[in-house]
Order: C-alpha cells, then sequence, then structure tokens
C-alpha cells in the first residue's frame, strides 16, 4: 500500500464524459480520459483492505457484490499509484481477459461493496481498470501470445459473445485448437451487437481484441448457425468438446391489444441493425430509424437505456422511457446495507442525453402499457398507459394494480421492448438433446458446466440466464478450466 492516507487526502474523481449536447451528433464514445497524476491520486484511495470486498464476486439479495471475475483490485491500484502500469496490466490479465471491455460496459459490482464506501465515495476502480488496459495498448504491451505447444484436442465454442470469447481464449492458451462459430457476420456477440458503439468501439476495442484471438491461433467462423448450416452431429462428431455459449437471446414480449402492429420492435432488433448499419457506414438503410419520431422505450435497464442514446442519435421528435417499478431512492435505505449493490437514483448516458434536448429525465415510473392504437395503415400511433402500486396478493406475492384514473394517450410511432430476456432460444438445446433447467437453460452446475451431454459444456447467459458482461466471462473461464480438465486429466488453468 503505498499511500496509506491517500483515501483521506484525495477526493473521488472521474474523467468527464463529452457533452451530451455534442455527443448525440456522433457514434464515437462519450468517456474522455484522465491524465496520468489524477489516476495515480484516485489508485492511492485504495485502502489496501484487510478484506477487501471489492474482489470477491458473489450474489447478495439477487444482486452482484464483488468482482465475478475476482480481479485483485487492490495490487493493480496500489502499481497505478505507483506508475508501475506494465505490472498493473499483467496483474490486471492473470483474472480478466478483456478488462478493455468490463472498464467500459460492467456497472462495476466492485465499487458497490468497496469498504471505502461505507461512509465515503468508492474508488473509481472501473476507471482504472480500463486505463491501465487502454495504457498497455498504447504502448504496444498487449501482443498475441499463442501457446508453445498444441495438445491435438479440437473444440467448438458455439457463440463468439463475452462468454464465448473468454472460453476460447483460456482453451486455446491451453493449447486446443478453438473454433467458434458464430451465426452474426461479425464476431463479438452481444459485446459487437448487442451494446451501442458510443459505449463501446466495435472497430478499435473490440476488433483489436478479436484481431489478437485469431494472430494466437483462434478460428472465428462467422455467418454459421449450428443446426442450420452445420448440424448439431457434425459438430459432435467433428470435436473433441463442445461448449455452448449462445447467450440468453429469447426475448420477453407483451402480449397486449395492439402488439401487432408495426412500429413495436424488440430492443435487440433495433440495437443490432443499428450498430451493423454504423459499422457499414450506415450505407445499406437497412436500420429502424427513430429519426423524427416519438419513441417509447419499455424496460429500465441497460439496454433500455441503449434504446434511449440510440434515438437521441437518430434525431427522435420525443422519448418516453416506461419503468414499472418505483424510482429508486437517492441514497442507500437500511433494508439495502453495504456491501449490497446500491439501489439508488442514476441518470445514465442516454436518459442524460435526452435531459439535455428535452429538459428532463425520460423515465416514468410505476408505470405500464396497457394497449396500442393504430392508423389506418396499420402503423402504431398512440399507446395508452396506466399507473400501477404495488401490493401483496392473497398468497402474500407483489403484484402491480392499476390507479383508477391515471391512464393517459401518448403519441408514438416506435415502440421498443426492453424487458429482459427468458433464456436461450431452443431449437440447438433440443437438438443437442441438452437438459434444461425450469427457467430453460442449459441445466449446467456452475463450477462444473458440464451438461446431461458428455463433452458439451455450458457458460454465460446460455446457463445462468440473461445477466452481466463480467458474469459471462467468469463462467467462460470457468468453463474452459473444467474443459481442459475433462480432456486432458488435470488443468493448470486459473
Amino acid at each position: 500500500m503505498g499511500k496509506p492516507t491517500g483515501f483521506i487526502e484525495y477526493l473521488r474523481e472521474l474523467p468527464l464524459d463529452r457533452k451530451a449536447i455534442d455527443r448525440i451528433k456522433d457514434w464515437n464514445e462519450f468517456h474522455l480520459h484522465m491524465e496520468e497524476k489524477k489516476l495515480r491520486e484516485q489508485g492511492a484511495r485504495c485502502m489496501d483492505c484487510g478484506i477487501p470486498f471489492c474482489h470477491t464476486g458473489t450474489l447478495l439479495s439477487g444482486m452482484a457484490t464483488g468482482c465475478p471475475v475476482n480481479n485483485l483490485i487492490p495490487e493493480w491500484n496500489d502499481l497505478v499509484y505507483r506508475g508501475l502500469w506494465k505490472d498493473a496490466l499483467d496483474r490486471l490479465h492473470k483474472t480478466n481477459n478483456f478488462p478493455d471491455f468490463t472498464g467500459r460496459v460492467c456497472p462495476a459490482p466492485c465499487e458497490g461493496s468497496c469498504v471505502l464506501g461505507i461512509n465515503s465515495p468508492p474508488v473509481t476502480i472501473k476507471n482504472i481498470e480500463c486505463s491501465i488496459a487502454d495504457h498497455g495498448w498504447e504502448e504496444g504491451w498487449i501482443i498475441p501470445e499463442p501457446p508453445r505447444f498444441r495438445t491435438g484436442k479440437k473444440i467448438a465454442v458455439v457463440g463468439s459473445g463475452p462468454a464465448g470469447l473468454s472460453a476460447a481464449a483460456q482453451l486455446n492458451k491451453a493449447g486446443h485448437t478453438v473454433t467458434v462459430f458464430e451465426r452474426a457476420d461479425r464476431a463479438g456477440g452481444l459485446l459487437m451487437y448487442g451494446i451501442p458503439n458510443m459505449k463501446l468501439d466495435k472497430k478499435l476495442v473490440v476488433q483489436r481484441r478479436l484481431d489478437q484471438l485469431t494472430a494466437e491461433g483462434v478460428q472465428f467462423v462467422c455467418k454459421t448457425e449450428i443446426g442450420k448450416d452445420i448440424s448439431s452431429q457434425q459438430l459432435m462428431d467433428d470435436f473433441d468438446a463442445v461448449v455452448l455459449c449462445t447467450g440468453a437471446t429469447k426475448p420477453r414480449d407483451l402480449p397486449i391489444e395492439g402488439r401487432n402492429l408495426k412500429g413495436i420492435h424488440f430492443a435487440m432488433e433495433f440495437l443490432t441493425a443499428n450498430t451493423k448499419a454504423v459499422l457499414d457506414g450506415h450505407t445499406n438503410g437497412d436500420y429502424i430509424s427513430a429519426a423524427g419520431k416519438d419513441v417509447m422505450v419499455i424496460g429500465g435497464g441497460d439496454t433500455g437505456t441503449d434504446c434511449v442514446g440510440t434515438s437521441m442519435r437518430h434525431g427522435c421528435n420525443s422519448i418516453v422511457q416506461v419503468e414499472i417499478l418505483p424510482k429508486p431512492p437517492m441514497d442507500r435505505q437500511p433494508d439495502n446495507p453495504w456491501p449490497e449493490w446500491p439501489k439508488v437514483y442514476r441518470m445514465d448516458y442516454g436518459q442524460e442525453e435526452a435531459a439535455a434536448v428535452f429538459g428532463d429525465d425520460p423515465r416514468v415510473y410505476l408505470t405500464t402499457v396497457k394497449k396500442f392504437m393504430g392508423d389506418e395503415c396499420g402503423n402504431v400511433k398512440e399507446a395508452l398507459t396506466v399507473e400501477i402500486k404495488w401490493g401483496k396478493n392473497e398468497k402474500g406475492q407483489f403484484v402491480p394494480t392499476e390507479v383508477p384514473g391515471t391512464e393517459k394517450i401518448r403519441p408514438v410511432q416506435l415502440v421498443l421492448l426492453a424487458m429482459g430476456f427468458l433464456g436461450p432460444e431452443q431449437p440447438l438445446l433440443e437438438s443437442l438433446g441438452i437438459e434444461r433447467d425450469p427457467r430453460s437453460n442449459a441445466k449446467a452446475e456452475h463450477g462444473k458446466f458440464t451438461t446431461s451431454i458428455p463433452k458439451v459444456f455450458a457458460a454465460g447467459d446460455c446457463r445462468r440466464g440473461q445477466s452481466l458482461v463480467v458474469w459471462a466471462f467468469n463462467e467462460g473461464r470457468g468453463a474452459a478450466r473444467e474443459c481442459d480438465r475433462f480432456l486432458m486429466g488435470q488443468t493448470d488453468l486459473p
């Protein structure tokens, strides 16, 4: 611990973001960089706690607490404070294959469980992590490192999202020959198409890691869907092991009157097509545009925020984000103690941008949509919303009930459903004969990741359900470790 009094001497500081009114004019990342002196001061705020909760990933009250990939946070905070950036990068890469991703898109449960955060603003762990990785690229320290030997074992990884990439990276390090199958036209899965470019740059940040993996020997086969382009049986015949990392891509629908009207889309249809258009230079025109439209986003999570930010860049006429839950409090409540994730009110980037243009946070709380109304051409024209309140039913379950007299008709020409996901798509699991859990996920115990079919492993959202990118990295690494043990009888993978 290089600066025992750092947490007393320095206040929490974050790098500035580009002004909301300016950044909505392009698709570039909106975070600015912080000078090294300030970063080192922020590293000095780490207390080197006797029992650091920040790197012990677990679940408390159903929310992530601490880092799910067990980053050695106090160690690399101290190394940054001392200016030992390469050592910090080496320490960070011990637990995280892609810190440049998590440093941008992870909600930082580590900061929610920072001991300093009990009575002061927590350490800026996420920004320091991102800065270490970016520093590594700038200095040329991150280079392809192919394995020194090959085992002769062939492994198929199905899906190139965060779980698939981390599994592939680790299995390749162990010397296995890894082929990653991706049904989209570009590798990266959620990282490529599910997260907008202004949060995670594709051509620079994502592609450079894909290029690194390719140079290390990982083969990516895109535009290939298992079960259609390659049969499940052929996959089983051609490879010594299979790791399923297909994600939880079945969206939750809203089966109300008017749902079949044109102009109502799942969030991922909207975000995926838009990112593809951005990468193609908006030359194809094959995307859902919010330009000049009154937009309604239904759902209050990260995906909903991404829909808001994307709609703002399109130039929407207005935007409202409907959230069925109550507005979070400004401060931690007694029933949400440290080190639980603090359930407090936050303005994310999309809401900041909407407020900069339209004057207020676009979210309306304790509200649901009753029906959609259309015009004579079958296009959505209006939505009928109603306020709700939560209470217990006769079984003791919390359920929403409508508040009489609060109905409101809102003009809307584009509706984006961002209400989460119900689990993985089922055809591949069915064709392989994989046993599923009650939530339709591939049944495989965390820590073992073995499915009901020999030599087939499952990791990430297709196993645990919709979750954080950092949990997908945890599971991809864990599945790689167990797959390596299965093939070789033992494993040295962390």
